[in-house]
């Protein structure tokens, strides 16, 4: 807390949802918040005690058709269920093949649930004023081969510089053989040696989202250290250095596939240097309703003043009471910015204009989306071409501080417009 400038706005956000405080300057609140904090699985049990099957096992016998991991899993139910009668070695098979199937998309949605949320903070995070830092607090987890969360999380940080450092709550570590030796040893002593390999790499391997996290938004990973206390200060101030690259990759195959980056320098002096480590091509070709919505839906939670499209922003209110007030949002659109297709004499273009009205602290009060056709003779074009067109839009507040964001998006040349305002209501 001491780290803490005047000017800090502080949030706790948790993957459970439970025991968070919103964007305030009160350390007392944060203090608070932080103290009532206890560990929530998101999830039960990965699987019951016959046999015991870790998310990192199933991953190994599901995705990867790792036989050692099913020998050994086939092992603990032959023991666990069948009193290790060899007889019942396919029915143990069986039922340690179906016990991973059902861990699997169990570990799966846990891990789905913890992205969702931390996307959720990001977009909150792009519509703050000033530098925009998380600092994500976790043992880390593990995530399967097949796992795209990590990259769309870095790709919606990256593009709205919100940068995220992370901290391995384990503090200094060493890979327990075991496992957590708070709990019973369940499995098979035959199978104990194959099953400490399985829960050191797992414990290793929760590191690796930690890490690409941070690398890839130009932020630190602490680990490997006690001091956890530390890691909050350091990480309460800005990145000394950070530059953001970009490249539009050519002829890429909408196969889902992952393609690995690598940034180098090219002096000869030792800098350290930290970069994402890749990406996921598309799966498929993007809907065009799909990615209108997308592009509008990043832009209006974004603080980017995006000129593709000639736009002016202006805003007008009146309070009706003491208590009320009524906002007028006027879009100025040029159209002579514009590219028309000619079709049955006439000139079209779609204008897809959203507004939204945030609070001081971020939060999203109201908005609305308006869709504008023309189909203009070459008369009324001309007509229009010099004030252009006037759309109003109006919205109930309250009185307070607030931020009013436009977004115009055409479906022609599908350019975007974006403005931002501040707006004060006076008590």
């Amino acid at each position: 807390m001491e780290a803490l400038q005047p000017s800090d706005r502080v949030a706790l956000f948790t993957t459970s949802g439970q025991r968070e405080q919103d964007f305030t300057d009160d350390r007392g609140k944060l203090a608070e918040a932080l103290q009532g904090i206890i560990p929530r699985p998101l999830a039960g049990p990965m699987s019951s005690s016959c046999p015991e099957i870790s998310f990192f096992e199933a991953d190994l016998i599901v995705n990867k058709h790792d036989d050692q991991a099913l020998a050994a899993a086939t092992q603990d139910a032959l023991e666990c269920a069948y009193q290790n009668d060899p007889r019942m070695q396919q029915a143990a098979a069986n039922l340690a093949q179906s016990t991973a199937y059902q861990v699997l998309p169990l570990g799966e949605a846990s891990n789905e649930a913890a992205f969702r949320r931390m996307e959720e903070v990001v977009r909150r995070m792009t519509v703050l004023p000033g530098q925009r830092t998380i600092v994500l607090v976790s043992p880390g987890f593990f995530t399967t081969f097949a796992t795209r969360e990590t990259t769309e999380v870095v790709d919606r940080a990256t593009r709205a510089n919100v940068v995220i450092n992370t901290i391995d709550a384990r503090g200094l570590y060493a890979g327990t053989p075991g496992g957590d030796i708070s709990k019973p040893f369940t499995g098979s002593v035959l199978t104990a040696g194959i099953r400490s390999l399985h829960t050191v790499a797992e414990q290793f391997g929760q590191s690796d989202v930690m890490a690409e996290l941070a690398d890839g938004t130009g932020g630190s990973f602490f680990h490997n250290r006690n001091d956890l206390g530390e890691g909050m200060r350091q990480f309460a101030a800005a990145p000394e250095f950070s530059y953001v690259l970009g490249f539009s990759p050519q002829n890429l195959k909408f196969d889902g596939s992952f393609h690995t980056l690598k940034v180098t320098l090219g002096t000869k002096e030792k800098y350290a240097l930290q970069a994402r480590r890749g990406y996921f091509a598309p799966q498929a070709k993007t809907d065009p309703a799909e990615s209108a919505r997308k592009d509008i839906e990043e832009a209006i939670f974004s603080q980017e003043e995006l000129r593709d499209l000639p736009i002016e922003l202006q805003t007008q209110f009146f309070k009706k009471t003491e208590e009320d007030a009524s906002v007028a949002v006027l879009t100025r659109v040029d159209l002579k910015g514009l590219r028309f297709r000619k079709a049955d004499g006439r000139n079209q273009n779609n204008l897809t204009i959203a507004t939204a009205i945030f609070d001081e602290n971020g939060n999203f009060v109201t908005g609305n989306e308006k869709v504008v056709e023309m189909k203009l003779r070459d008369t009324t074009l001309e007509r229009l071409s010099r004030p252009g067109i006037m759309v109003k839009s109006s919205f109930d507040v309250k009185p307070g501080t607030y931020m009013v964001r436009l977004v115009v998006r055409d479906s022609e040349a599908e350019l975007l417009g974006a403005r931002t305002s501040g707006l004060k209501i006076p008590f």
